[in-house]
């Protein structure tokens, strides 16, 4: 039995104290007895692995980079609580879908341990920075600007400089990149090494995101800036230009095979001669090369049937050699025109086809609606326009296909009124598939006045979760046959209630270690769900009640919390029981976690003694974990 002590999220980071970790664990030869870096040592093994070192040297900095840095390292401040009552409706209960309602960048955090390397798609529509989005980054992280000096290694002019535009707000491209940076690091450990970020994005930013991108995802896994028409040309643009499109950056993680591509239209294809083949159509018999570049495809073409010649264009010669030419005609595969002015043509069969899907083009239009379709969903599914800047759900339509597989996870942290949760359900649908989403909305409020304020939504989430209710129940009614997943769980990040006691003077006010904490059930359920979390359990994963001899444990994946203060020594003598029961052969926890503030010193040598001692007939490995 091993035992230890911990305290979720509460170690101290720095701005790079995640990444020395990586390197001390998979480089310890680069470090010397002091925890120095030997930079040698690491040029020695980069040099060994044959890599050349790049003779390029440019970065994107900017004010507020290493406390952008800080900001991705630190914990969060926050706990995960559940929605219980909307949790247990018969709709809801068992879905694997999410929509978390809190600051984007602390449910991220929470999410890592049990998320890492899960999530296939990630889609964000983050703000734009246009000067008229109303993005203002504030920051409610409360540091000195000698305390952050020393946590982000900065000296104390560049720190009073970094608080002046945190606690003040700000919408300079600094404090956008400030405000992009942590995010867009964090879910990069999300993403499974074949995941792909779709990030949304107009001119304001780009050229400052794409280079962002290309540290946090890396250059060479830069895939494509798709092109989105999203609106008619206007009469009002300025300078008589009228800026119709935005941008999708598209990153991989690393190690993904390629998109699916956009399925061929095969309309078309008929079989008008009766040709043994099947189905065909017509296609260009030419490539864009000319006769200087490809001589010996330049030749005058003849119709062995009626002697008609077709000359060669000297810009655009003829896709096959001579020889190869002629097998194609005797094959029955060029059809030539009775009209000697049109071209030639060659057959394309249909079985044939080495794939039935053509590449996806970077300037997606024809698939994808306007802006226009955005605002008459959402209006159709409300019954008003409550929400501006929304994108329509077929541009996600277009884009979840092309890497999703069949339960991959899709993920969007900027899930404003909840398009990509509405798509996901939509291509599940269309394709029988059970791919799941990840929503996060904070509670930002609604500005009085607006639409949305006026129909009653106080905040953006309140127009996620109701969109999404909304988009459910119509899908239900039109696919009543079908068997998928249109529900989902809501949780939320709150306040942590749990008591302080480092570096404080303890009071009367303040519960000590050994005093019980007197938790309210949500304030329980609350720690429970945390803990679950962070040790590793997805947010939809059962937590199951044990009863041991009047007290209630609760056990996830292997693991038994222990939180109520009436353990008792009922209460163990029962826990070892189960251990040692051969016949319960589905109790076999390798970890125990208790709560320290409701397990006295008296409990906890009691528990400890008794585990250590007990007789392991099932022959269990068990951790035992005291926490705060």
């Amino acid at each position: 039995m091993n035992f230890k002590e911990e305290t979720v999220y509460s170690n101290v980071e720095t701005a790079n104290s995640k990444q020395l970790a990586i390197l001390k664990k998979h480089f310890p030869n680069c470090f010397d007895r002091d925890g120095n870096f030997i930079q040698e040592r690491m040029l020695e093994v980069v040099n060994e692995g044959d890599i050349e070192l790049s003779k390029e040297s440019y970065s994107l900095n900017w004010l507020g980079k290493s406390y952008s840095r800080l900001l991705a390292n630190l914990p969060p401040k926050t706990l995960i609580n559940e929605d219980v009552e909307h949790n247990l409706q018969d709709q809801h209960k068992d879905s694997k879908n999410l929509l978390i309602k809190g600051d984007n960048l602390e449910v991220l955090k929470h999410l890592v341990n049990a998320y890492s390397e899960k999530v296939k798609m990630i889609y964000i529509d983050p703000p734009y920075n246009t000067g008229s989005d109303g993005f203002i980054y504030n920051d409610d992280r409360k540091f000195t600007k000698e305390q952050l000096s020393e946590l982000a290694n900065i000296d104390i002019e560049e720190a009073e400089r970094i608080l002046s535009f945190t606690d003040k707000g700000s919408s300079s491209h600094s404090a956008w990149l400030t405000f992009m940076y942590p995010r867009l690091c964090v879910a990069r450990e999300l993403l499974k090494d074949d995941g792909v970020i779709f990030i949304s994005i107009d001119s304001n930013e780009v050229s400052q995101l794409k280079m962002l991108c290309d540290e946090i995802f890396s250059e060479q896994n830069y895939l494509a800036e798709l092109i989105w028409k999203r609106r008619a040309p206007s009469a009002m643009a300025d300078n008589n230009i009228s800026i119709d499109h935005e941008y999708v950056l598209v990153y991989q993680k690393g190690n993904l095979e390629g998109f699916q591509g956009i399925e061929k239209d095969f309309m078309k294809y008929k079989n008008l001669d009766n040709d043994p083949r099947g189905d065909w159509v017509l296609g260009d018999l030419t490539v864009g090369m000319t006769e200087g570049m490809r001589p010996n495809q330049a030749y005058d073409l003849v119709d062995p049937k009626t002697g008609s010649v077709f000359p060669h264009n000297p810009n655009r010669v003829w896709a096959f050699i001579p020889p190869s030419m002629e097998k194609m005609i005797k094959e029955g595969r060029v059809v030539f025109p009775k009209d000697s002015s049109k071209r030639p043509m060659q057959k394309r069969f249909k079985d044939e086809l080495k794939s039935t899907y053509n590449p996806l083009s970077s300037i997606i239009i024809d698939k994808v609606g306007l802006n226009t379709e955005a605002t008459k969903q959402i209006q159709e599914l409300l019954n008003g326009n409550v929400f501006e800047y929304s994108k329509p759900v077929s541009l996600l339509t277009t884009l979840i296909p092309q890497v999703c597989a069949h339960d991959d996870i899709v993920m969007d942290f900027f899930a404003g009124s909840g398009t990509t949760s509405q798509a996901v359900m939509q291509h599940n649908i269309a394709n029988k598939s059970s791919v799941r989403f990840v929503s996060i909305q904070l509670d930002e409020a609604t500005k009085k006045g607006s639409n949305a304020y006026s129909a009653g939504y106080m905040s953006i989430f309140e127009i996620t979760k109701k969109r999404l209710t909304k988009a459910a129940e119509k899908l239900r009614s039109q696919n009543s046959e079908m068997q998928c997943d249109l529900g989902f769980k809501i949780f939320e990040t709150v306040e942590d209630f749990r008591v302080e006691v480092d570096d404080k003077e303890l009071t009367l006010s303040n519960l000590t270690m050994f005093d019980d904490a007197h938790l309210t059930a949500e304030q329980y359920a609350t720690l429970l769900t945390t803990w679950a979390l962070y040790d590793g359990s997805e947010l939809t994963t059962p937590i199951l009640n044990v009863e041991l001899g009047g007290y209630t444990a609760h056990l996830c994946d292997r693991r038994l919390y222990m939180i109520a203060s009436d353990f008792s020594s009922d209460a163990l003598k029962a826990l070892l029981h189960k251990l040692d029961d051969t016949d319960d052969k589905g109790f076999d926890p390798n970890k125990v976690v208790y709560y320290a503030n409701n397990f006295d010193s008296v409990k906890q040598m009691e528990l400890n003694e008794a585990l250590k001692s007990y007789g392991n007939k099932k022959s269990i490995e068990i951790d035992v974990v005291v926490r705060n």
